[in-house]
């Protein structure tokens, strides 16, 4: 175990000071406001632009980080040698090592940060914050005693399919049946599902489906019949809003017995894409004429993804007015910062950012506050990685993320999709592959299938298997032709492919979409310009048409 070289109390009157040998104690309010903030902090960290904005906001940008360089420079000569076994200063972030950490004092020993006069606006925000919300403040550091928040997500619930046809035995199908789409509708990060256990006692008795959403608290249900003709089940399902009551779509599913069973059931999946498509198309209809401010809670979130994920300027604009309206009703779901995140990743990804250094850093930001929320978060994590990875090119912090995220929830279609990227822009396409066929197996929804289906052809190209790697790429570019990224797949899989006019067809393509592209822009921008991927996609892009670029 580590040996602590810092004492901290949050509870009560704050103190920073060092333990056992480590002879100092911090006393400046905003120094210690510094050390408060980087220790709650997920991994100890925060970027060097949140801590002056939060911290010096009054100040304008060169004064504040001269503030914050100032404030370093007092802290080193007050803790002296200590300082470098604690804290990595770097030109972007500051890390605390919380290994080294002991916090002294407990929960209810005093009020949060008792006595810690900050004027600054930004600070006082967040301490009021957790302030009137003081059950945040024991998932700071463990997440076992941290209350559930409410799920900024639509509910939907399963409930068991009622035997019509068949030998007795077979009612015990119908319930399991269910219980498997609930299961794999869980997977999802853009759902929450009522446990079967509950819909399983809420059709031990006889109700009037109009009472579902009063009963079990649900958005959506799906409710239905199962007939059993000699191997085969056959389901007739209706799945509907728990509001309105108004059905969104009738269907009937059948396949062998053994197919619903099998442990990938194509049968099963095809459900829960079926119920993902109508979650997102219902949400999408019903934003249509309405401003974010009149949408319920749960409809924010589906809607900020929806439209973030039809690339399109105007849609992708508004998807940052959802996900803001969402983040300010719901400052405590991680989830919600968690994409708002991704949004700031896209803006850069795709050129649309006219502050990329300034979206950056909103990026790397709102993942941080992320885990702050929710520091054991798959999702939140996966984030975050997407963040380093992308953007700030720190691959092995991406690498650390992602596995930590996975450690967490295995299931998690997006932190083995997400994950899949280090490995084909590091050229380990065969990794890449296993992640990314993980990702498409447990992925239960679709509005973003033509983001799995895009990094799979990446995936398949930097294992060099060419016609598959086009085959994704072409269905993603199907399904949605705006992703910037998977034209480049494809001009490069038919460059590979031998299929140089076709190559050349797709680059007029994407300049027609990025008139000011050229191949120097990628190589300077891209994660895996130093890579063989990369350096393939470029050959090819430069083969086909696409001009390289002046210095």
């Amino acid at each position: 175990m580590a040996s602590k070289l810092l004492e901290i109390n949050l509870f009560g009157a704050c103190v920073v000071r060092g333990a056992g040998d480590a002879n100092f104690e911090i006393t400046g309010a905003k120094h210690k406001a510094l050390f408060v903030l980087l220790a709650t902090a997920p991994f100890g960290r925060r970027t060097r632009s949140y801590l002056q904005d939060t911290l010096w906001a009054t100040s304008c940008y060169d004064n504040g980080r001269q503030s914050l360089r100032r404030a370093l420079s007092d802290i080193r000569h007050i803790m002296g040698d200590v300082f470098d076994s604690l804290l990595t200063v770097t030109n972007s972030e500051i890390t605390l090592d919380l290994s080294k950490v002991h916090f002294i004092g407990r929960p209810g020993g005093g009020q949060y940060l008792e006595g810690l006069d900050i004027r600054e606006e930004g600070f006082n925000r967040w301490v009021g914050t957790m302030r009137a919300n003081p059950e945040q403040l024991y998932g700071l550091f463990s997440l076992k005693s941290q209350p559930p928040v409410p799920a900024p997500v639509p509910c939907v619930s399963i409930l068991p399919f009622q035997l019509v046809a068949g030998e007795a035995h077979h009612a015990l199908l119908g319930d399991w049946l269910a219980e498997e789409i609930s299961r794999t509708l869980s997977r999802s990060s853009l759902l929450a599902v009522v446990s079967h256990l509950s819909a399983r006692e809420l059709c031990s008795r006889r109700i009037e489906l109009s009472k579902v959403r009063e009963l079990l608290g649900v958005d959506y249900f799906m409710a239905g019949s199962l007939r059993v003709e000699g191997e085969r089940a056959i389901l007739d399902a209706d799945f509907l809003d728990a509001v309105s009551g108004r059905i969104l779509w009738t269907r009937r599913f059948s396949a062998k017995i053994s197919e619903f069973m099998s442990e990938y059931s194509e049968a099963v999946d095809g459900i829960t894409r079926t119920i993902g498509r109508a979650v997102a198309s219902d949400v999408i209809c019903h934003i249509r004429g309405r401003t974010a401010r009149e949408l319920a809670d749960h409809q924010l979130l589906v809607a900020g993804v929806g439209l973030m994920h039809e690339l399109n300027l105007p849609s992708f604009a508004r998807s940052r007015q959802m996900l803001e309206e969402a983040a300010c009703r719901m400052p405590r779901a991680a989830e919600v910062h968690a994409w708002l995140s991704e949004w700031y990743v896209m803006c850069v990804f795709n050129g649309w950012s006219t502050d990329v250094p300034g979206d950056t850093a909103r990026a790397a930001d709102a993942s941080a506050r992320a885990l702050d929320i929710d520091p054991e978060n798959a999702f939140c994590l996966t984030i975050d990685g997407v963040v380093h990875n992308t953007l700030l090119t720190k691959i092995d912090v991406a690498e650390e993320r992602f596995e930590a995220a996975l450690a967490r929830n295995p299931n998690e279609a997006l932190s083995w999709l997400l994950s899949s990227v280090v490995y084909t822009f590091r050229d380990e396409g065969r990794e890449a592959v296993t992640r990314v066929e993980k990702a498409l197996r447990l992925s239960p929804l679709d509005p973003m299938l033509y983001f799995f289906e895009s990094l799979a052809g990446s995936a398949y190209l930097a294992a060099g298997e060419y016609d598959k790697a086009l085959d994704f790429s072409t269905r993603s570019l199907e399904r949605n032709d705006r992703h910037v990224s998977t034209l480049r797949a494809r001009i490069c899989a038919l460059h590979k492919l031998g299929r140089y006019e076709e190559a050349r067809e797709m680059a007029g393509v994407l300049m027609a979409r990025l008139p000011n592209f050229t191949v120097r822009s990628y190589l300077k921008a891209h994660p895996s310009a130093d890579f063989q991927f990369g350096q393939s996609i470029a050959d090819a892009l430069s083969a086909s048409g696409v001009p390289y670029g002046g210095k």
